[in-house]
């Protein structure tokens, strides 16, 4: 068996791992989206580094668009075998993959207007509507912990990994002759201690074990106050600069969660009497799609159910869902909140509200989660003094700012605890995903002091041969 990794090796989008049969099947696991790497992101969506007309099936951990945001383009690439995945990931991919083909659509046309000022050649989006619709015909879903049939010698299992409403951590059984390899993909790894879900699962023994790194070398600060941190960044901009407050935030997952944080306040009459936008008609899908599945909610959301019904409701929150009303929220000028995707601000309708908003001092843009460096977030965040936004030079001038109480990815902590489930003993390599390299080394080092032996950190596109004991040697971290 063969595993090769094709996204998010040495890097935290494009999530693509590819394990490989003697007997020649291939099973995809994730098939994501790169986000964030700058003047790179176009050319690494464009090829995938293996044929998708010859991959059997594609196991999915969750609906997120770095871990699905190709699918489209591998079944327009030839691809036709099942998708598995979990009843939400299934609810959540469909609004996100159209959506997401929807934001392609738009950005090729503004992009190609530009480029037909300079005589260029114009760009073609990596997929479209219909391709979304021929994807998702390809669907099969299965519940948490029951075994299924992936397809010839390979069995999977999921098991809830606590990131996402459906998020799974993957567990193959391959069976090659006399020889079985257990192999299990974390997927993103949620927090034990999350604002709104219930906390990752055991998941069965492996022998080996692809795993997220993102926050691999960082601990998440169990004291933040979510809450109280909002409280201040509205009172000081919408109230005492009479500004605008534009959170950049992942429409599935990440906006619940401030939108959860802004109920609690609104609950407790601290929230100012000021309008709260949610621009994005994913946003509203997505919400309503996730308060199908209270199950996953957490003991504490659970007895908050029992007295409001509705936790990401309030009084002020208004939803945006056309165009043109986008539009002329980015010529409203009153103080106001305005949550809007994505959350790295590498796309969206997001990148309007900040282009509108960081030339003003009074304003402010605070970033709800973690952002690759080369993403418009990550260069925010870094302090640049000017941005490109649309091609086009910006001063920043507003307050830039992050909320970092709100990941939903695990920390070193968390990731530990997640594999400390495993018997290191059995198990006989560990490779480092979804990460940056220096993290990933960092994380390796922690693991290895934790007993598991050969921890990898694979290289884009890298193939490594399982049944060959020397990978460890000439790959390890």
């Amino acid at each position: 068996m063969k595993l090769s990794f094709h996204g998010a090796a040495r890097t935290v989008t494009g999530s693509k791992h590819l394990v490989t049969l003697a007997n020649g099947r291939q099973v995809l696991l994730d098939c994501g989206l790169f986000q964030g790497l700058g003047h790179d992101t176009f050319d690494l969506n464009e090829s995938f580094g293996f044929e998708p007309s010859s991959i059997d099936a594609l196991v999915l951990s969750h609906a997120h668009i770095d871990h699905t945001g190709l699918i489209p383009r591998l079944v327009k690439g030839g691809f036709t075998g099942a998708i598995f995945c979990t009843p939400a990931t299934k609810d959540l991919a469909e609004i996100l993959l159209y959506d997401s083909a929807e934001i392609q659509t738009y950005e090729v046309e503004h992009i190609n207007r530009r480029r037909a000022k300079n005589n260029l050649s114009p760009f073609e989006p990596l997929y479209t509507s219909e391709d979304v619709a021929n994807a998702m015909n390809l669907f099969q879903t299965v519940d948490y912990d029951e075994w299924f049939i992936v397809t010839d010698g390979v069995e999977g299992h999921f098991s809830n990994a606590g990131h996402l409403i459906g998020s799974a951590a993957v567990s193959l059984k391959v069976t090659e002759g006399e020889m079985i390899t257990r192999l299990l993909f974390s997927g993103d790894v949620g927090r034990y201690r999350s604002v709104l879900l219930q906390p990752p699962a055991e998941a069965p023994q492996a022998d080996y074990i692809i795993l997220e790194s993102t926050y691999g070398n960082k601990h998440h600060d169990i004291t933040f106050n979510t809450i109280e941190t909002l409280k201040k960044w509205i009172k000081k901009t919408c109230v005492e600069n009479g500004g605008q407050l534009v959170i950049p935030a992942f429409s599935v997952g990440r906006t619940q969660e401030v939108l959860y944080a802004l109920n609690q306040l609104s609950l407790e009459k601290r929230l100012p009497d000021i309008p709260v936008f949610i621009d994005s008609p994913l946003s509203l899908k997505a919400t309503q799609t996730i308060k199908k599945f209270t199950a996953q909610f957490n003991d504490r959301l659970q007895q908050v159910l029992t007295i409001d019904d509705d936790p990401f409701e309030f009084p002020g929150l208004r939803y945006i869902e056309s165009v043109e009303d986008s539009r002329k929220l980015v010529e409203f000028k009153e103080p106001c909140i305005i949550i809007s995707a994505s959350g790295t601000a590498d796309a969206g309708r997001v990148r309007h509200h900040i282009n509108n908003a960081i030339a003003d001092e009074k304003n402010a843009v605070l970033f709800a989660g973690y952002c690759g460096a080369r993403s418009l977030g990550g260069q925010l965040l870094s302090g640049s003094r000017e941005v490109e936004i649309f091609s086009d030079p910006c001063i920043v001038a507003a307050e830039i700012g992050q909320v970092q109480g709100l990941s939903a990815h695990g920390d070193c902590d968390d990731l530990c605890r997640f594999v400390g489930n495993q018997d290191a003993d059995q198990v006989k390599g560990v490779f480092l995903v979804h990460g940056e390299y220096e993290v990933q080394q960092a994380f390796a080092a922690r693991l290895e002091l934790k007993g598991f032996k050969n921890v990898v950190i694979p290289e884009h596109h890298q193939e490594l041969d399982l049944t060959d004991d020397t990978h460890s040697k000439a790959n390890a971290a």
